[in-house]
């Protein structure tokens, strides 16, 4: 490790290694069922390196059951080698300041007081927090549901508990392009428009991206028909109930001008901006930046050891969890269902339970499938194309076997967003989350399967 940087730039090194020492390769070995002799060729090879970063996704970073303790892993592993705002190294992403839209709370919103740490770092819920509290916070708690361009029947997790609570809902509106599952529990169904009918704004989440980006949505046409955008169906509703101060701009245009108002960038700039590729800011590295005001902790140092999570109840230094379906947490279960379920790997024709209704995106991609190993396969006499019924506690639905040697063995993987008896999410479970975010654990469930004849 580089000594030097742990010395001036990290607290709580001196915690992590004797804590570490139970978590060895062969340790590992029996969890990951990667090689002991593996892991020490790559950790020696990230060790090593001029320099090194880790990607993170949402195989690591959230869905699973060690979603937070896994970020925190490697952002020490990052530090302790040096690999901070160098190139090739974990690079501080500039931060574009953009004016917040929120508008004024009287409750505290749902998932707060489950997930607290989320609540009181950032000031908002948890978005993976809140959602998972959804079905047992209907009826008491939420009485109406409003949902625009979402799907969440199809995309969280435990549909049939989304279902469910829905139905319980005294009033439920969705404003959308089409008439989705989430869409035919609705009392009423409000015409969405399309991006060429609205302008906007996206920007990307630079936590986890090394090159964050604003991107200007410019409408190319009126909406047609009855359609409306977000932001004229949340106006107009605010005005009919009396609320018509908290939105004050007359046009979406308004709206950007405001939330371009603390980054230095002008709407009519980036409207008048002819599309000529990317423009990058230029990338300072080093630690200059940090040598008089340091970092946003209470430390002012780069935290190994998190006394912000001892103070919450939660280990200040990453432990590994155990999900709460597996062989080892539940036997049991696990006895009844042996296979290990992931869902959410990303389809590249599809984003999430959109665009199959596009012909020639079916086309590439036309039915929903089930990777599996072909020694996976082989007790079950399945075989690629084979129709296979994949159960869980849960529920169970009904895919093609796609057998490849590219999945693990004793693991089965069913991308999102098919809907009906493809819908993976009838076998996901909302209560196996992640205990600090509330993330659901749905790269790390059980289930099992079996061949289906005619």
């Amino acid at each position: 490790y580089d000594d030097d940087f742990v010395e001036r730039w990290t607290h709580g090194f001196d915690k992590l290694v004797p804590h570490i020492e139970p978590y060895t390769p062969e340790w590992a070995e029996k969890i990951t069922w990667v090689p002991a002799e593996d892991i020490r060729k790559l950790a020696r090879l990230y060790a090593t390196a001029e320099s090194a970063s880790i990607f993170q996704g949402t195989n690591t970073q959230d869905q699973t059951a060690n979603g937070t303790q896994n970020s925190r892993a490697f952002a020490i592993l990052q530090t302790i080698t040096g690999n901070i705002n160098n190139p090739g190294g974990w690079v501080v992403s500039p931060r574009l300041s953009l004016t917040g839209l929120g508008l004024p709370t009287e409750r505290t919103p749902i998932g707060a007081e489950d997930y607290p740490l989320f609540y009181e770092v950032w000031g908002r819920k948890s978005p993976y927090g809140q959602v998972v509290c959804f079905p047992d916070s209907v009826p008491e708690v939420i009485k109406a549901l409003i949902v625009t361009a979402g799907n969440p029947v199809g995309s969280l997790p435990d549909s049939n508990a989304f279902k469910e609570a829905m139905k319980k809902l005294e009033l439920m509106v969705v404003l959308d392009l089409f008439m989705t599952e989430t869409a035919e529990l609705a009392h009423y169904v409000l015409p969405g428009c399309t991006h060429l009918e609205k302008n906007g704004l996206a920007y990307s989440y630079n936590v986890c991206h090394g090159l964050p980006y604003l991107m200007m949505r410019k409408k190319a046409i009126e909406p047609l028909y009855e359609s409306r955008s977000e932001f004229s169906f949340w106006k107009g509703l605010a005005e009919k109930m009396g609320f018509g101060t908290v939105f004050p701009w007359g046009t979406d245009e308004e709206v950007v001008e405001l939330e371009l108002s603390s980054s230095g960038l002008k709407y009519k700039e980036l409207k008048e901006q002819k599309v000529a590729g990317a423009y990058y800011r230029e990338k300072k590295y080093g630690m200059e930046e940090y040598e008089t005001k340091g970092f946003s902790t209470p430390s002012r140092k780069i935290e190994i050891y998190s006394e912000t999570f001892e103070k919450a109840g939660f280990d200040p230094l990453p432990t590994y969890r155990e999900p709460d379906q597996s062989p080892v947490s539940d036997p049991q279960l696990s006895r009844r269902y042996p296979l290990i379920l992931t869902t959410g790997a990303r389809n590249l024709y599809f984003t999430h339970s959109q665009h199959r209704n596009i012909k020639g995106l079916r086309e590439k991609s036309p039915q929903p499938c089930a990777e599996i190993h072909p020694k996976t396969a082989k007790p079950y006499d399945i075989k690629d194309g084979d129709s296979i019924l994949v159960e869980s506690h849960r529920g169970q639905i009904k895919v093609k076997a796609l057998v490849t040697e590219d999945m693990s063995e004793g693991v089965v993987s069913i991308p999102h967003g098919w809907s009906r008896e493809a819908n993976v999410n009838l076998l996901t479970d909302v209560h196996c989350r992640e205990p600090i975010m509330g993330y659901p654990q749905m790269k790390s469930q059980l289930c099992s399967i079996r061949k289906l004849t005619l």
